[in-house]
């Protein structure tokens, strides 16, 4: 034993540091591989369904149940594609997702994103008890303010037969008006644009300010363009919520004419209860347009939420 310990004592510091070096190394790459490994299942865990779904989709009915599964068509076709389309109202139920999908986007990403300047650019009394305020929203139950909106929505005066009044009529029942301007605003989408604007520089504004611009101008020319990587988050956060919503447009709406996609093919599956190849083709279909705007702003999404988590 003495003569090991006076074997390790003889031997260099260089050695025992480049030793060390290596085994922190070797270890850093096999927790990283360990990482990598658990991501990757993680990822073929997720993804499967929706692969599964889009090869159904391509099959027929006696081939997508088959036993075991082939996740590559025999014999591919787009046949399912084309009969679903050739559905009543199919058109109709995408036109009306689509509307209302962009037109809540587009009104969300203007009224967060001005109010969020308000909160993070403007002073004035009782900004951060008001700011507070609306943050405490996001903790109540869209289940709790379900009646009350609908209420509201049934008494709109001048609207669907409605006097000065609001009784007589529907209201915004059963309208566009009933499934856009409810979800105009958002406190999520607020926070996070707040979030995001708190990095811009103060000199900046200032700046502008001592150049004569006016609040608009500034909001609308400097802080808007600076924030791209944020509204790409919020509007695909928006985009996909409202692509993807069934209750809201379930409750509000009752002629087919305003059916959005994911309310129609809910009901498109209660009237065809074994059109499996019909439905997984739909199904694709609800799910492309989501994708097509993720992919889009993949890059400022990633920006985005990376930057206002910081703060």
């Amino acid at each position: 034993m003495a003569v090991v310990a006076r074997e390790r004592q003889n031997v260099p510091v260089e050695t025992q540091g480049v030793g060390a070096d290596r085994r922190q190394r070797f270890e850093e790459i096999g927790g990283k591989a360990i990482i990598y490994l658990l991501l990757a299942l993680g990822s073929i865990i997720f993804v499967a369904p929706f692969v599964w779904m889009v090869t159904a989709s391509l099959q027929d009915v006696s081939d997508m149940f088959r036993w075991p599964p082939s996740w590559i068509p025999r014999s591919p076709s787009l046949d399912n594609y084309v009969d679903f389309f050739r559905q009543e109202r199919i058109g109709r139920y995408f036109f009306n997702s689509a509307f209302v999908a962009l037109s809540v986007t587009a009104l969300q990403l203007f009224t967060s994103s001005l109010a969020a300047y308000t909160f993070a650019k403007r002073r004035f009394p009782g900004r951060d008890l008001l700011f507070i305020i609306t943050l405490g929203t996001m903790m109540i139950p869209g289940q709790v303010t379900l009646i009350p909106n609908y209420v509201i929505l049934k008494q709109i005066p001048f609207f669907g037969g409605n006097n000065w009044l609001g009784t007589g009529g529907s209201g915004w029942l059963d309208s566009y008006w009933g499934l856009i301007v409810p979800q105009a605003a958002s406190a999520f989408g607020i926070f996070l644009m707040r979030q995001y604007m708190k990095s811009i520089p103060d000199d900046l504004l200032d700046a502008a300010r001592m150049d004569g611009a006016s609040e608009f101008r500034i909001y609308a020319q400097i802080v808007m363009p600076l924030c791209r990587p944020a509204l790409a988050a919020l509007g695909i956060f928006t985009f996909s919520y409202v692509w993807d919503d069934f209750f809201w447009p379930l409750i509000i709406t009752s002629s087919e004419e305003l059916r959005t996609l994911p309310l129609g093919l809910a009901l498109f599956v209660v009237r065809n209860r074994t059109a499996w190849d019909l439905l997984m083709a739909g199904s694709v279909i609800t799910t492309i347009p989501v994708l097509i705007v993720f992919l889009m702003f993949q890059r400022h999404f990633i920006r985005g939420i990376a930057v206002t988590g910081m703060k």
